[in-house]
């Protein structure tokens, strides 16, 4: 028969800073306006690479408006209702902020630029158009490094970790900063590029171009995004270095015989559920029993009288759930010094 034991639910108390937050609202604000100088910028010119890398930062700026909603919801504390908390709320919400880029930004752009290849639009050419661009840049840019700058310090613990690690295991919130103002990088360094070739050869073919390839770019983020997020709604695994350290643990000590099932879930960003079954070492926990003597002074008494021997066993089969669950307390201890995101622990015994 196996023998349950639940360790104490952590509480998920609110946070003074909530995770992913800063970078989402720095983009929100930065895309907003960029967003309005783009279409201005387009207003004056009709560029089509212009147009493309409007509609990008409209796109953005919705996405990240619903990626403010998703960390916002994602702090709330657990309750009756969901007792592991509300952290899959972030993931809900950037998974519809990837379709969102999906359908607003690539397929708009694309389109856009597809019509330009058959109409062949006029393009007027105004210095405001480059100086809104290079603006843009700086904006996008400097929002981006906020996203580097808080991926790199919130998942990277040793410096050994490699930053492409870190990608892997980063908050899809903030992740989607990263990639959405690094393409938009990118997409205003096409958008120069093909407004400059446009103008030096008078072809509208290379503007048309450009507003397709930046199309592309944010079909192909949205794509990644969207399997990133799929992966945490379906209840993703704790990272299988921090298993590995898990299971030192638990090896590591002498009263546990054998670790089974062992089973995990990422809840939230930092927020892990890690379940195992144990069978533990019965004579090293009788050892620990002994060490003070006990057996030793209630067998003078327990030896002259079944009563005594009775009251012997029933003492003693109460002092084993309480000795059992000391030790859970302290397997639990162990496991939350070196994996603090492990706030839910819940262990079988066999």
């Amino acid at each position: 028969m196996n023998s349950k034991a639940l360790t104490p639910v952590a509480p998920l108390n609110h946070p003074k800073k909530v995770s992913g937050l800063l970078p989402v609202l720095a983009a929100l604000v930065g895309n907003a306006v960029v967003c309005a100088a783009k279409f201005i910028g387009f207003f004056f010119t009709g560029s089509g690479a212009l147009f493309s890398e409007a509609v990008h930062s409209f796109a953005d700026t919705a996405n990240q408006f619903l990626l403010v909603i998703g960390v916002r919801k994602s702090a709330k504390e657990a309750d009756k209702e969901f007792n592991y908390g509300y952290g899959k709320e972030r993931f809900i919400w950037a998974l519809i902020s990837a379709c969102g880029i999906f359908f607003i930004g690539c397929g708009v752009t694309v389109y856009r630029g597809v019509l330009a290849l058959i109409h062949e639009p006029e393009i007027h050419f105004n210095i405001w158009a480059i100086i809104i661009l290079v603006v843009s840049f700086i904006i996008e840019f400097s929002t981006f490094l906020i996203a580097v700058r808080e991926i790199r310090g919130h998942v990277i613990k040793t410096p050994k970790k490699k930053f492409r690690k870190a990608l892997a295991e980063a908050d899809p919130s903030v992740l989607a900063v990263f990639y959405e103002d690094g393409l938009a990088v990118i997409g205003i360094i096409i958008a120069l590029a093909s407004l400059g070739l446009s103008y030096l050869t008078g072809d509208i073919y290379w503007d048309a171009v450009g507003s397709i390839l930046i199309g592309v770019l944010l079909g192909i983020m949205a794509i990644v995004l969207i399997a990133k997020n799929r992966n945490y709604l379906i209840t993703k695994s704790i990272p299988p270095e921090v298993e590995e350290m898990v299971m030192d643990i638990l090896n590591s000590d002498p009263t546990i015989e054998k670790v089974l099932d062992f089973k995990s879930a990422i809840l939230d960003v930092d927020k892990y559920l890690i379940k195992f079954d144990v069978e533990f070492n019965a004579s090293i926990l009788l050892k620990e029993m002994s060490q003070h003597h006990f057996f030793e002074n209630e067998y003078e008494d327990a030896k002259d009288s079944f009563e005594n021997f009775m009251k012997f066993s029933v003492e003693y089969l109460d002092r084993v759930p309480r000795l059992v669950g000391r030790k859970i307390d302290d397997i639990e201890k162990k496991i939350r010094a070196k994996v603090p995101q492990a706030l839910f622990i819940d262990i079988e015994i066999n």
